[in-house]
């Protein structure tokens, strides 16, 4: 098994505490932020932050569904580590000033892919695929709290 791991980043013009605080608003903000690719969004315990469980099916092709069980950390300033209970895959969003007014978010998943042939396919593929997703909240991450 290959670790697969798919990143995208954005320059969004607001201050870093003001996109982090919008992507650790699990109770509020970030299920307005979810392209269609997700579905059954719920908070399980917590809301804000560090200590938030959340759960959502996550759509990635016509054919794959995973169903996510998420634990947030927050292990330093400007991080956010969502761990899933139900596979290997951990993402991780990261807020950093990016001169005045503007900060760069950057979020990352790593998981164990598959071995095999289906392990080329999806270390091919699967990274471009979660990369367009979540290009797609940044961007509503950035029409959000550029308001």
């Amino acid at each position: 098994m290959a670790q697969v791991e798919a990143t995208t980043e954005r320059v969004i013009a607001a201050d870093a505490e003001t996109v982090f605080d919008a992507l650790a608003d699990y109770s509020g903000t970030r299920g307005k932020l979810l392209p269609e690719h997700f579905s059954e969004y719920e908070v399980r315990e917590g809301g804000d932050g560090e200590g938030t469980l959340v759960h959502w099916k996550l759509q990635a092709t016509s054919k794959r569904v995973r169903d996510c069980l998420l634990e947030v950390s927050e292990p330093t300033d400007g991080q956010l580590v969502e761990k899933d209970r139900n596979s290997s895959m951990v993402t991780t969003w990261t807020v950093t000033p990016a001169g005045e007014g503007s900060a760069k978010a950057v979020v990352s998943t790593v998981w164990n892919g598959a071995g095999g042939i289906g392990g080329f396919f999806e270390k091919t593929f699967a990274p471009k695929g979660l990369g367009r997703i979540y290009d797609a909240v940044l961007a509503n991450l950035a029409a959000e709290v550029e308001k």
